[in-house]
């Protein structure tokens, strides 16, 4: 399948992998996020290495976890952060 033949695109379902992976998104956004990765081979495979990572930092760093105070600024920094793409068009 392609990026155009699904309810949500590759890029969308990549960027928040990590969200789904922490389950930090809503029950309707993590079935959504399932039901691209189970339709999308090449999402899959990105998304077999981003959850190898994952665990490989989980088991490296066990239980611990960020204080909610950190989790809290570094979401703040996130949300104010913006992705500036360049785009050409080329005429003939």
């Amino acid at each position: 399948m392609t990026s155009d033949e699904h309810e949500t695109d590759c890029s969308v379902v990549l960027s928040e992998v990590y969200l789904y992976l922490d389950l930090e998104c809503s029950e309707d956004r993590r079935r959504l996020i399932q039901k691209h990765l189970d339709e999308c081979s090449t999402c899959m495979r990105e998304f077999g290495i981003e959850h190898d990572v994952k665990a490989l930092v989980g088991r490296c760093c066990g239980d611990e976890r960020a204080p909610m105070e950190l989790r809290d600024r570094l979401r703040n920094k996130l949300d104010q952060l913006e992705v500036q793409t360049e785009t050409r068009e080329y005429l003939p």
